[in-house]
């Protein structure tokens, strides 16, 4: 397992204020001289935080240290006055990975995968950046049936949702933890049966990485609001690097 960094809540304290303090470059250079695969982030058509400069910038900055970009996002958000579409992003930018996740413009954060109604477009999508990423990831739900529906020559890789798995952790709810594992387990399982890579995200934390990490199917987690919470307490660098341990075993 490998871990990639969200860095979406130090742009989005940024942007509360106005200016450049936290200055998110520096903290993109902090976590990128850290054992981590590279950085993810999600620009939004609201620009409540990562924007398309920053995207810029981070790509410049992980190329520099030979790490990994992943930009989120929902692949049909068109073009605003303040935001150049999801594909131009992609396009101009060209991150080593791109994960398709179904928000909307307003969503508060991701809670759902696709669904099937989408298999096509999703195809469609993915073809026309096929050309400028090197992986492309659909967010999925641990539940997925179809997964090979799902599957095209430009579709690679999966990411999990683990709200779900996170959510039981928090309830302390042993039988629902045990469940949402098997959910995940059979479907990283089906994925690695297709050569899929395996990503998992979403509400995870020091406390529910470890049974995932136990899982030994997962190739990538990507963890941002946890992290930056326990910043507050801990510091950055602490805490990166006690999530390194916990993945490293």
């Amino acid at each position: 397992m490998k871990l990639s960094i969200n860095l979406n809540k130090i742009a989005l304290l940024r942007n509360a204020r106005g200016g450049g303090i936290p200055n998110l470059e520096e903290y993109a250079d902090l976590a990128l001289a850290q054992d981590i695969v590279g950085i993810t982030i999600h620009p939004r058509p609201d620009l409540r935080h990562i924007t398309f400069e920053d995207a810029q910038k981070l790509k410049n900055l992980t190329d520099r240290c030979g790490k990994e970009l992943n930009i989120e996002g929902n692949p049909k958000e068109r073009q605003t006055d303040v935001y150049p579409g999801f594909l131009e992003i992609i396009k101009n930018i060209e991150p080593h990975q791109t994960t398709f996740v179904p928000d909307e413009s307003n969503q508060l954060t991701s809670d759902h995968g696709w669904d099937l109604k989408s298999k096509n477009e999703l195809e469609h999508l993915s073809s026309i950046i096929a050309s400028h990423t090197n992986i492309c990831s659909i967010f999925v739900d641990s539940n997925l049936d179809d997964l090979e529906a799902f599957i095209s020559k430009n579709i690679n890789s999966i990411e999990i949702f683990t709200g779900p798995f996170a959510n039981a952790f928090t309830a302390k709810n042993k039988k629902e933890i045990d469940n949402q594992l098997q959910k995940i387990e059979k479907l990283a399982k089906k994925a690695k049966t297709f050569n899929l890579k395996v990503n998992a995200g979403h509400d995870l934390d020091t406390n529910n990485l470890v049974p995932l990490v136990e899982l030994g199917l997962i190739d990538e987690v990507s963890i941002g609001h946890a992290i930056i919470s326990e910043s507050l307490q801990k510091g950055f660098k602490k805490t990166i690097i006690d999530y390194i341990k916990i993945i490293n075993g």
